[in-house]
């Protein structure tokens, strides 16, 4: 009897070759997918649907793309992550997934966790509590992750007790480092002070004006001699405070802004200043200045003013005796008029038209 033959339909599906054209091949998948999702920022999450976006995979088939994503997973190309309760990945680059292949599974579970801490460090308390790893272990994958220069150890500005260690191409952020008024986490109490005296100057030139006195302290003998008006003397000072940058230190003697002056600098144009000056090696930023100007306020240095727009040094007389300071010039208008190198007897402005004075006397 003859040997039973197969029939034409089974045996052409016998005849397919497991490496043919029909077998969908998951390196090539892989290789794509992967060389995709590359491309995009590297903060970019990737969801299952967004991968089957790509039509890298054939049909959508999910089983395939299981076997893609765990393959990269595996090779360390992909880090599986979770979010809203979802399976999604983040690419690691090729040179990262390098530096798992030459670590331990403790030694890459703490790499792990030190790389997801990013630029804010990871205490070792911390460490240990995600890691569930004994002490001893834990400090021993540390160490050899320092001797290969994966990671290292920083100081903290806020905790400066703490060991904390972040990935090696890594800057810590500002919360970590305190700015620029820390140096290796201990606050820098020269730089502080130094930049505070400079924006204090900064904005006392530019808080009061400085009318043109020669160097005896007098008015110039142009306006000493002349019989002003009353319309004149306005004028003059009108033209004095558009033609004169106001803080412009030729002398010691500082009067007042006129009243509606807006011009007081803000806190942006001093940072603006501060970094042009060069006085910082690192370049200051508004958020920054603005924690010094605070300071300045709470000192009784500076004020704000224009809605807190603005900032205005506060003219201070010094004296180690308080009785000392108590005299008729400090509560007298005479000692806080703006016009007051123009007063004089028969001039346009003296003691017996003065209004402000006469007002002073009625109190």
């Amino acid at each position: 009897m003859p040997a039973n033959r197969e029939k034409p339909g089974r045996a052409g599906k016998r005849a397919t070759a497991p490496g043919s054209s029909s077998t969908p091949n998951i390196v090539e998948m892989k290789n794509a997918i992967y060389a995709r999702c590359a491309k995009q920022p590297a903060e970019t999450i990737f969801s299952q649907s967004d991968i089957l976006e790509m039509k890298i995979i054939p049909k959508n088939n999910l089983q395939l793309l299981l076997e893609c994503t765990q393959r990269l997973t595996r090779e360390g190309l992909f880090r599986l992550m979770t979010r809203r309760g979802r399976a999604v990945w983040k690419v690691v680059k090729r040179e990262e997934a390098a530096k798992y292949k030459t670590l331990s599974p403790e030694e890459a579970l703490v790499y792990s966790h030190i790389e997801a801490s990013e630029r804010e460090g990871i205490w070792t308390r911390t460490l240990q509590s995600k890691s569930n790893l004994h002490m001893t272990v834990m400090n021993r994958c540390l160490k050899t992750l320092e001797s290969k220069n994966y990671v290292k150890q920083i100081k903290s500005a806020k905790f400066p007790s703490r060991k904390t260690y972040m990935l090696v191409g890594l800057q810590p952020s500002e919360d970590v480092t305190g700015g620029p008024f820390y140096t290796d986490g201990v606050l820098d109490e020269e730089f502080v002070h130094q930049m505070s005296y400079w924006a204090e100057r900064y904005i006392l030139r530019r808080s009061w004006y400085h009318p043109p006195l020669s160097g005896s302290g007098r008015m110039k003998s142009s306006h000493r001699h002349k019989n002003l008006t009353k319309k004149e003397a306005e004028d003059l000072r009108s033209a004095e405070f558009q033609n004169k940058q106001p803080g412009r230190e030729r002398t010691k003697s500082m009067l007042p802004m006129p009243p509606g002056f807006t011009k007081y600098p803000t806190a942006a144009e001093i940072t603006d200043a501060i970094n042009a000056s060069g006085l910082s090696g690192v370049a200051m930023k508004e958020a920054e200045m603005k924690q010094l100007l605070d300071i300045l306020c709470w000192d009784g240095k500076v004020e704000r003013v224009g809605n807190g727009g603005g900032y205005r040094a506060i003219r201070q007389v010094l004296s180690d005796d308080p009785m000392a300071l108590e005299n008729g010039l400090t509560e007298a208008p005479c000692g806080r008029c703006p016009v007051a190198y123009l007063c004089k007897d028969g001039g346009p402005v003296n003691a017996s038209t003065c209004e402000y004075f006469q007002d002073w006397l009625e109190i």
